[in-house]
Formats: structure tokens, sequence, C-alpha cells
């Protein structure tokens, strides 16, 4: 099996159009760009442990909520809990909403998958108009 190089990549295009990707992954879930960077970066390390998930946020903008809202609303979830004997500290990993939602952006990357604009068209605002437009592209690029 071939490993792939950093020019199989760029014949992927997989960044092209990595942003718009993102709005439309932050907009329909109701998250900001560094909870879904750091999700992206958590599902990558399968199991973490809260000093993991600190080191993560190192390189992202200080939300001292952050850790405890994405416990709540379902994008990490405990794997193991702490007994205080052998395991002194729960294991947490990223929860199957989180990874189903980072596959769907990876399969939108690749061109497998288009967009959905149901969620982001019923917004009437002006931002939601522009992704919205932006998505209409993104779409009809990855048919060509």
């Amino acid at each position: 099996m071939k490993k792939l190089s950093s020019e199989d990549l760029r014949e992927f295009k997989i960044l092209k159009h990595y942003r718009i990707i993102r709005k439309w992954a932050c907009k329909t879930c109701d998250l900001n760009d560094a909870d879904l960077e750091l999700l992206i970066y958590l599902e990558a390390i399968e199991h973490f442990t809260k000093d993991d998930f600190k080191k993560g946020t190192y390189s992202y903008s200080w939300d001292n909520r952050r850790w405890n809202r994405l416990l709540k609303q379902g994008w990490i979830m405990v794997w193991r809990k702490r007994n205080r004997t052998t395991q002194k500290y729960h294991i947490y990993k990223v929860s199957t909403k989180c990874k189903q939602l980072i596959s769907r952006m990876y399969r939108i990357m690749l061109g497998e998958e288009e967009m959905p604009l149901n969620k982001i068209e019923k917004i009437n605002r002006y931002s939601y108009k522009v992704i919205a437009k932006s998505i209409e592209n993104v779409n009809k690029d990855k048919r060509i």
C-alpha cells in the first residue's frame, strides 16, 4: 500500500473549501471555530484526559467554560471512570455525534457528499445568506 504524499493531497484539493466547510459545521452544530478544531484534534488522539484537553487548548483563545460546554452538549464523553485506586482520573473520548460530524466534513472535502442548506437557508441574516451562497458554490464545484 502506497503512503499518501503532499502531492496526493494537493491533487485532491482537500483544503480548497475547508473554510466554508468549517463555517457550515459551526453554524449548524452551534460550535465556534476553536471548539470544532479542538474536537478534530481530540478525535485524532482517541482517548484523552482533561490534561490532554488543556494541552490541546493552548493554541486557541481562552474559554474557561469550553470543557463543561462540550461535555454538556455531548461532544465529549467519559470512556472510563476513575476508581481512586488504580485509575486516578477519568479517561474521555469524543462522542459518536462528534465522530459523525468530522467524518461528514471529510466526505464533503473529498466531494463524496454535498453540504445541506436546510438549516442555513431558514435564517434571514446577511451572514447566513453569504454562507448559503458559498455552500451552493462548493456543492457546484464538487459536481464538476
